[in-house]
């Protein structure tokens, strides 16, 4: 079949599904692709992340997550500089080192170490939980399936909102129309189709690393939204399960 007859019917096959489907029921699809097991809330693991951007040096973070201890822990390096990030069952931990860092600064930094530290726990267990993290409180899924096609291919899109004491960002996720597993998801500071319209950021999702029974994206590729610009790589280098 040529090419663009089988984008053709790749958009009738998957609108004729989007049709039928409901939000919650795409993701519960999606959920059974990527967490068959339902294994997140219980999730104990250790991941070795590099981010490379085109204007920085790679910066290099071992993130340990330990979901039933409410434990979580980011140990990053760029060059020479070394930073940690560290909350037990909810209470920020400040190393020695960063204590001694902090008291030498000059400048009030716009978010506390403390803060910073809740910002990256909140990061990595959304975007590294994703699509599970979407069943939480304070998340709204619209109830309407769209098809779209994105960069050739045809997707299933689910709309995600948030409350405002969660955020304030509008999500769409893309899903594949057979096998429902997640492999674009976008954002906008604000309606799209207003204010938001020249905000935010996509992010192609590819190569999938499993652990724990739960399948995790190994490479993250984030993009504007405005003009394509690319923006840098997250790619997950390493996964080791934790037994404690």
């Amino acid at each position: 079949m040529k090419p663009y007859l089988l984008l053709i019917a790749m958009l009738f096959f998957s609108h004729g599904i989007a049709q039928k489907i409901t939000g919650a029921q795409l993701l519960e699809k999606a959920i059974q692709y990527h967490d068959p097991n339902n294994a997140w809330p219980s999730f104990k693991g250790q991941l070795s992340i590099t981010m490379e951007t085109p204007k920085s040096s790679n910066r290099i973070s071992e993130v340990t997550l330990n979901l039933p201890a409410r434990y979580f822990k980011t140990v990053s390096k760029r060059e020479q500089t070394t930073r940690t990030y560290e909350i037990d069952k909810g209470k920020c931990i400040i190393s020695e080192k960063d204590s001694l860092r902090i008291a030498k600064l000059t400048t009030k930094p716009t978010r506390s170490h403390c803060e910073t530290s809740e910002m990256y726990k909140n990061y990595y267990t959304y975007l590294y939980g994703l699509p599970m993290k979407l069943k939480n409180p304070g998340t709204h899924i619209d109830p309407i399936v769209e098809t779209k096609t994105f960069k050739g291919k045809a997707y299933l899109v689910l709309k995600a909102s948030y409350d405002e004491e969660v955020g304030s960002d509008v999500w769409y996720f893309y899903f594949d129309p057979i096998t429902y597993a997640m492999e674009v998801y976008q954002f906008y500071k604000g309606d799209p189709k207003g204010a938001g319209k020249d905000t935010g950021e996509y992010i192609l999702l590819s190569d999938m690393e499993i652990l724990n029974g739960i399948k995790i994206p190994k490479k993250r590729d984030w993009y504007y939204n405005k003009n394509d610009e690319y923006l840098g790589t997250d790619l997950l280098t390493k996964l080791i399960p934790l037994s404690k």
